[in-house]
This record gives C-alpha cells, sequence and structure tokens, in this order.
C-alpha cells in the first residue's frame, strides 16, 4: 500500500470555532471510516463490475433471452448477487456509522456549541430565520443521507446540531477529498470561474440550498465587495452556517430561510450569479424547475446560471454506470436522486428561458492542498464516486 492510499487523519481536519471537538476515540472512529470508505470505493468497489460481468449478467442474458433495458433492470438483478448485498451493506452502515459518530460528538456538546453559535449570530443582520418557512414534503418525507432528523430536526431553542453533525462528519464520507474545511467544491467554483472570466466581479450572488454554507464561503472570501445571499429551509443549517461563516472571516453572506421555488421577494434580475451545489438531487420533479424558473428571472443579463452536481443519465452513459450511480437514490436516503439525473437539465433551462447556445457543460475538480489532501480525481479519472472530489456542472450565461 502507497502513502498516498491512506485518508489523511482527522487531525488535519480545520477545526474552526463552533466546530464540534472530538475526544480521541471519535477521531478513531472517524479515521477508521475514511479508510473504509477509500478502501471500498477502490477496492472493493470494482468487485460489483466483476459480478454484473460475470455472473449477473449471463444469467440475466439467459433468463431474458436479451440484455438489460434499463438500469432498474440491472438494480433489481444486481440485487440478488451476494457481492453487491455485501458491498451495499458496508457503504450502508459506513453512513450510518458517520452519522452516528457525528451525532454523538455533537450532542455531547451541544450546550456549548449553541452558546458559541449564539454569540456570532447575536444581533446580526446577516441572518434571517422565518418560522412560517416549512420544510417541504420532499425534504420532510426522509432522514437525507440517513442523517436523523435530516437538515431541520432541532433538539433545543437555537439549535445547530445538524449543521455540526454535517460539518463534521463529512471528512470520513469523502476521505478527506475535498480539504480541511470540507470546500473543495466552493474552491473549484472559484478558480473556475477565475479562469473563466478574469478580471470579473459579480455584484450579488444568489446560492440555493447552501446548508452550512462550506460552497458559499470560498466565494465570498474571493469576492469580499460582492454581496452573497444564502438560502436554505432548514433554521439548523442556517444558523451553524452564519456563525461557521463568521468564525472563517466571510462577512459578506446573509443567511435567508427561504424555499427557492418562490423568489418573488427579489425584483427580476436582481443577481449576476445564481448556483447550486451538489443541491437539485434533494428537490422534487416539481420543484426543480419552479426553482430554475425563478433563477433565471431573478439573475441579471450577462449573469451567470451554474450548477455543480453529476452528470445527467444520457443515452451515452452505459447502463450499469447509471445503476451503480443510482445506489444512493435506493440506499442512502436520496429519493430524488434517480429522477433527477435523468432529466435534461439542459431542456429545463432552455424552457426556463436560456438561449440553448449559452448553455456549457464542465469537469469541476475539487481544489485543495494536495499534500495534505491528495484526491484520486487528479489521477486522469473522469469520476471519483467514493470521494466526491469531481463534479459535472451544468451552466448558462443570460
Amino acid at each position: 500500500m502507497k502513502p498516498e492510499d491512506i485518508a489523511p487523519p482527522y487531525t488535519a481536519v480545520t477545526q474552526h470555532d463552533v466546530f464540534p471537538k472530538p475526544n480521541h476515540d471519535e477521531v478513531a472512529r472517524f479515521n477508521f471510516l475514511a479508510n473504509f470508505n477509500r478502501f471500498m470505493a477502490t477496492a472493493l468497489g470494482p468487485g460489483n463490475k466483476r459480478a454484473y460481468d460475470n455472473r449477473v449478467l449471463p444469467k440475466f442474458i439467459k433468463d431474458h433471452g436479451r440484455e438489460p433495458q434499463d438500469r432498474f433492470e440491472i438494480r433489481r438483478a444486481m440485487n440478488e448477487d451476494p457481492w453487491h448485498r455485501f458491498w451495499s451493506a458496508l457503504k450502508r452502515n459506513s453512513m450510518e456509522i458517520r452519522q452516528q459518530n457525528g451525532r454523538t460528538i455533537v450532542l455531547r456538546q451541544l450546550e456549548e456549541l449553541v452558546e458559541k453559535a449564539s454569540q456570532l449570530n447575536e444581533g446580526s443582520n446577516k441572518l434571517s430565520l422565518d418560522p412560517d418557512v416549512h420544510t417541504p414534503r420532499y425534504q420532510a418525507a426522509v432522514d437525507i443521507h440517513c442523517m436523523p432528523g435530516s437538515y431541520h430536526g432541532e433538539e433545543c431553542p437555537d439549535d445547530i446540531s445538524a449543521g455540526a453533525n454535517y460539518d463534521c462528519g463529512i471528512f470520513a464520507t469523502t476521505a478527506g477529498g475535498i480539504g480541511a474545511l470540507s470546500d473543495g467544491g466552493g474552491q473549484a467554483l472559484v478558480k473556475w470561474i477565475k479562469e473563466e472570466r478574469p478580471g470579473w466581479t459579480p455584484k450579488r450572488i444568489l446560492d440555493i440550498g447552501c446548508t452550512v454554507g462550506h460552497n458559499i464561503v470560498p466565494l465570498a472570501l474571493a469576492f469580499p465587495e460582492t454581496e452573497i445571499i444564502a438560502i436554505d429551509v432548514a433554521a439548523p443549517v442556517l444558523r451553524y452556517g452564519h456563525a461557521r461563516a463568521k468564525a472563517l472571516g466571510a462577512d459578506n453572506i446573509t443567511f435567508i430561510q427561504h424555499n427557492a421555488e418562490d423568489l418573488s421577494r427579489w425584483p427580476d434580475e436582481y443577481f449576476d450569479w445564481v448556483q447550486t451545489t451538489m443541491f437539485l438531487h434533494e428537490t422534487s420533479g416539481t420543484a426543480l424547475p419552479k426553482i430554475i424558473n425563478e433563477g433565471y428571472r431573478t439573475l441579471a443579463k450577462g449573469g451567470l446560471m451554474f450548477h455543480l452536481e453529476q452528470p445527467a443519465y444520457t443515452d451515452a452513459m452505459p447502463l450499469y454506470e447509471q445503476f451503480i450511480r443510482d445506489w444512493d437514490a435506493f440506499n442512502n436516503n436520496e429519493p430524488f436522486w434517480s429522477s433527477m439525473h435523468a432529466i435534461d437539465l439542459n431542456a429545463v433551462m432552455t424552457d426556463a428561458g436560456f438561449d440553448a447556445g449559452s448553455l456549457f457543460e464542465a469537469y469541476v475538480k475539487a481544489v485543495v492542498d494536495r499534500e495534505v489532501f491528495p484526491a484520486t480525481a487528479d489521477s486522469g479519472e473522469t469520476e471519483d464516486h467514493g470521494r466526491a472530489a469531481a463534479w459535472h456542472a451544468f451552466g448558462a450565461w443570460k
């Protein structure tokens, strides 16, 4: 085993002022999970394809007289295979242990964390919560990626536990692939825009589905004169996200509890940049077009819409790849993952009003300190399934 095959230690994670402080055993558990997730992705994961090629596909052809017609037929057949069942059980349990460990860390010191966050949030005009904003049914129905209470569950007044759990546990799932602050996606956005439009400074940015702000803080720091609005429907992650941003020196973000299906509080052509980062797959098929339409309406002429996601399922993508990407939809409490990635997002954007010629797609890799956080995406792979260090971007200039 090469040194780069070992995930960086949890001690390399940046513990800012509101970050939950783990004890020795909690650190050890996250270190185990990070390396276990890397091992599953690199050593065990390829066994799924071998099982499919050598056992599942030949049996399917023998039983049906044809090859599978879609990813769902492959899923049903693979769910009978012992290797895939074994791998799936390990992967699901890894996520549950990650959530349990993170929640244990947070609940053990919740009172202290709430006090720290409250001190940073008190009296600020950069945090706006609205008790009349309700969690949409499509998000309230499940604990997304096995997180108890999902993003919106509250344990006490001024609760921030969902945000704190989310922040401290990302390292284990990604094996450190998105950096010391788990902001490799946001750093990638900064790198992309600096290369795409050198010298461009947007006046206003809207970040939809911001959670704890780990993808918008890098933009705020890169564009300190830009007014940034970060919205989410869940109060606990907004409280934590605002405190986290202040702790990291990002003072130009206003965190607002708001549902992006209706952005009528902002006028037409108000923002220069409207974006989401790994958010659209957590919305319903009904909500997604509304969000895109509202984003288009509020986007200024010459402005940028940018969505960082996984690639869409197209006829060019092999059915097996569609199936393996679909795992989260059926096993990781991501109910809209499959249907969202089957949507032609470019068509949704043109229906919203974008000119087809203005659309673009890009491959975006996490930007992190490679000496500490090496990413397998740098090896030339087109995707880094196990560590979320590479994304597919859909965008357009208005």
